[in-house]
């Protein structure tokens, strides 16, 4: 065999890999998807206090794992606590008063009953007299006297009427619906709520980290003083639209870590993003800004799916970057999906 045939059968064998490469690139990236683009992440809280106040305790240190509830730094109680005390106070006093209304209105339902009772006797004393004055027998004087004193005491009926309704308004409504004992207990509420905020605690599960607080400082409510990283991953990966196509939640999946050579996890996909930023669009009352680009193939639109660990690896950290494999349901190209995985997760020992 000539040097030229041997090169032409070299270039065949050359252009039939690449072809076999090729096509083998092509089905997997519809029969076996997998991605580069994957992270792991957590959710982080920002720990602000509620209320304002210096601190007397830390009972964290940064990087500390705590648990639900558990106390992180404490203010000091003291202002919050007299508050409570104050508006104890001020609900006893309401009570007190609401019972000095009770007396008053009594008093007024008493003063009424009089009035009425006095009315009525102005009244029989000044038709007397009318009749009397009929037939000649009183003098105009006392006839007018009566009917003076009747008058009277129809305006001092009025008045024990509006005094009583005043009273009525100012006692407002009885038991547990009164406004006056409705305010204080609401301020007494807030006294104790603001004394349990004091007690600032962990909201979640997690890790302690960021912290920048100290004994002594003064905390600003609504200012971050650490942060709390969730216990809990989602596992982020990005795919290109086309390669989701066969993809539901409960999929199954591999997943190899960058920290992790070597190794391959199981999971599952929970769910896929609904949308992406791109196709998000504001009604600013601006006319359309139509993409442009002089490239014959434009850049694949990527979808984002979240995925469930079958299995939590120990350390992992939030941002920790993986590859993640969907396996298909076929049992080969299955088979030629673990082969993948398998060769990048041993390929993380070099790069």
């Amino acid at each position: 065999m000539t040097p030229d045939q041997q090169f032409a059968r070299w270039i065949k064998f050359a252009m039939l890999g690449f072809a076999g490469v090729f096509a083998y690139f092509l089905l997997a990236d519809i029969e076996m998807p997998l991605t580069p683009q994957a992270m792991a992440t957590r959710t982080v809280t920002r720990i602000t206090p509620q209320v304002s106040g210096k601190i007397v305790e830390v009972a964290v240190s940064n990087n500390q794992t705590v648990k639900r509830g558990d106390l992180l730094f404490a203010l000091d109680s003291e202002p919050f606590r007299l508050a409570v005390e104050q508006a104890q106070l001020a609900l006893d006093q309401a009570i007190q008063d609401n019972r000095q209304l009770d007396a008053s209105l009594d008093a007024a339902k008493a003063d009424l009953s009089a009035s009425l009772t006095d009315l009525e006797q102005k009244e029989r004393d000044a038709h007397r007299l009318e009749t009397l004055f009929a037939k000649k027998l009183v003098s105009t004087q006392q006839r007018d006297q009566a009917n003076s004193a009747w008058q009277t005491a129809r305006a001092n009926l009025m008045a024990s009427q509006a005094r009583l309704a005043q009273i009525r308004v100012n006692r407002g409504l009885e038991g547990t619906d009164n406004l006056r004992l409705r305010q204080a207990r609401n301020k007494l509420a807030q006294a104790e709520l603001n004394l349990a905020y004091s007690q600032v605690t962990a909201p979640q599960d997690g890790i302690v980290t960021n912290m920048q607080l100290k004994q002594g400082s003064f905390a600003a409510a609504g200012s971050p003083l650490l942060a709390l990283v969730s216990d809990k991953v989602d596992l982020i990966a990005d795919f290109r639209e086309k390669s989701l196509r066969n993809v539901t939640a409960g999929t199954r999946a591999l997943i190899a870590f960058d920290g992790k050579p070597g190794q391959i996890f199981q999971a599952r996909v929970s769910s896929l993003d609904a949308g992406v930023s791109a196709g998000q669009f504001d009604a600013n009352g601006l006319l359309a800004s139509p993409v442009e680009s002089d490239r014959w193939v434009r850049d694949a639109q990527r979808l984002r799916l979240h995925l469930t660990l079958d299995q939590m690896p120990q350390g992992l950290p939030t941002g920790a970057r993986a590859t993640v494999q969907l396996l298909p349901d076929n049992a080969l190209t299955a088979l030629f999906a673990r082969g993948q995985i398998r060769l990048l997760s041993l390929l993380h020992y070099i790069y």
